[in-house]
């Protein structure tokens, strides 16, 4: 067995390096999905995937899409990204 920086075994090294590389990939992928929900609350934009109803266009900006009153979330591959957000239920007055 070859030793390598401080006599880790080589396949040592060559796994956390694997590691932190997958790591990093995860870190980008979790940062490059967006989910805006500008002048909404998180609440509202919590809309189950199967219930999300379009509200946007193809190539929609997260910005075009908040600027229609719409929630943006990238994050779920084949369902719309830009969609309705769900209505505050408020408290009711008689």
């Amino acid at each position: 067995m070859k030793c390598v920086l401080s006599c880790i075994p080589e396949p040592m090294v060559v796994m956390a390096a694997r590691a932190l590389c997958m790591l990093g990939l995860v870190l980008a992928l979790v940062s490059s999905s967006s989910a805006e929900y500008v002048g909404l609350s998180a609440n509202q934009c919590a809309v189950p995937a199967k219930d999300r109803v379009d509200c946007g266009y193809p190539q929609v900006t997260p910005e075009q899409c908040n600027n229609r009153g719409c929630c943006f979330d990238s994050s779920i591959p084949g369902v719309p990204w830009c969609f309705k957000p769900l209505q505050e239920q408020g408290e009711c007055s008689f």
